[in-house]
């Protein structure tokens, strides 16, 4: 199936995904890069199905149509 909408990481996200690739690769590059990956991927699924993840609780969130991945222990905020 081809990929109906178009993934825009905000320069902010960018600079989250950076900070966590630092954060494991002190332990282990090859984990940081699969998780990365991983995220990626789960993310990448949203050209797909758009309306993947959660509704969030917070009213203005909601409000402006934001939806949540939870991707292990990280909040992904998709709008």
């Amino acid at each position: 199936m081809p990929v109906k909408y178009r993934i825009r990481y905000l320069p902010v996200a960018q600079e989250d995904l950076i900070s966590i690739f630092d954060y494991i690769a002190n332990d282990s590059p090859d984990r940081a890069l699969a998780f990365v990956d991983k995220l990626d991927k789960r993310i990448g699924r949203l050209g797909q199905q758009p309306l993947l993840g959660r509704i969030p609780s917070h009213p203005k969130l909601r409000e402006y149509g934001y939806r949540v991945l939870i991707i292990e222990s990280y909040l992904v905020s998709i709008l």
